[in-house]
């Protein structure tokens, strides 16, 4: 079994567990608590008491990273974990649970039931309370402890569910990332601004959206929207709306997003069509005529197509073919792996 932390001061800490080792479960329990105690403290979260079936196998390799009154924890659990029926404790905390693999079910405060975070999905909420819950073994998931101040009147009484790669949520584990790799070296002012950034994203995930007033998210809404769009080029239905539907945004943020680092989301749509559309001419597998390469990118036309290509990237589709010394366009040939496009 591992562990080692590295406590700079009260602001912060650092914890590394490795108690997958052969042999090492019966202790790692205790060696994860006696870590949590010293280098991030139970003034952050209280441990809950674990059931005794964990506390026999408890086989958890991860980091936890202690910024002021925020915990960060990656944890990568083999085996199945679970907590006492009744944990009890006071708290009042932010708690955001970010699953990629596996389950993380949690116990609701009195009158509520249980609540599970699937894989791929993110739960936020505020705690009062200490509540029971359990994960399943072989689980991979962020565990983000957060100080209630100006998170708490966001969420008031709300459960925050959504989908694990939503613009907001990415950006938030790239700054987490970033946190573990650095706060040991971070000085007083640097522990602070992490602090800082930590929770205006933790605040855009509350809000469910990147606020126009905060410019500094907008690189990473315009990634996510782009990303998005790579996936879907051959979609008849990309489109800006679709785009800010599908990553929760109005499309006048979106717009702004875009805007903010010097594009514009259609233009960016139609010229990574023309560069797919320029790649599949010179296709070693085959060549493609002009109106299957129109339809199959989205244009309305095989002359529309043309014009578009042509003021783009300064000549024809078939003369740029020519030039790199592709073969002429047939007009029966199909794109590698289609069928025959249909008409625009």
């Amino acid at each position: 079994m591992h562990s080692t932390g590295a406590e700079v001061d009260g602001a912060r800490g650092v914890l590394a567990v490795d108690s997958t080792a052969p042999d090492a479960a019966p202790r790692g329990l205790d060696a994860f608590r006696r870590g949590w105690e010293t280098q991030i403290g139970d003034d952050v979260f209280q441990l809950p008491a674990f059931s005794p079936d964990t506390i026999g196998d408890f086989r958890v390799k991860g980091t936890v990273a202690k910024v002021h009154g925020a915990a960060i924890a990656d944890l990568h659990a083999a085996s199945a974990t679970r907590t006492a029926d009744a944990p009890g404790g006071d708290q009042d905390l932010v708690a955001m649970y970010v699953v990629q693999r596996g389950a993380w079910t949690l116990g609701g405060p009195p009158g509520r039931g249980e609540q599970t975070v699937p894989a791929g999905q993110f739960l936020v909420r505020h705690v009062g309370r200490l509540t029971a819950f359990e994960t399943t073994a072989h689980l991979t998931a962020k565990f983000l402890v957060l100080p209630p101040g100006e998170l708490k009147p966001l969420l008031g009484n709300r459960v925050i569910t959504g989908p694990a790669d939503s613009a907001e949520i990415r950006l938030l584990t790239a700054l987490t990332d970033m946190i573990h790799t650095t706060v040991a070296d971070l000085g007083p002012a640097g522990v602070e601004a992490a602090h800082g950034a930590l929770i205006e994203l933790a605040k855009a995930v509350a809000k469910g959206r990147f606020d126009d007033v905060e410019p500094r998210l907008a690189p990473a809404l315009t990634q996510a929207a782009k990303d998005l769009a790579d996936r879907r080029l051959a979609d008849p239905e990309l489109s800006p709306v679709m785009l800010a539907r599908e990553l929760n945004v109005s499309v006048r943020t979106l717009h702004r997003a875009f805007a903010a680092v010097g594009e514009q989301v259609a233009v960016y749509i139609r010229h990574r069509r023309l560069q797919e559309a320029r790649l599949a001419l010179t296709a070693p597998s085959g060549r493609l005529s002009i109106s299957e390469l129109a339809a199959h990118w989205q244009f309305a036309d095989s002359s529309h197509f043309t014009r578009t290509f042509k003021k783009h990237y300064g000549q024809t589709p078939t003369e740029y073919a020519r030039s790199t010394g592709a073969a002429s366009l047939s007009p029966n040939r199909h794109l590698p792996g289609h069928g025959p496009a249909e008409s625009a």
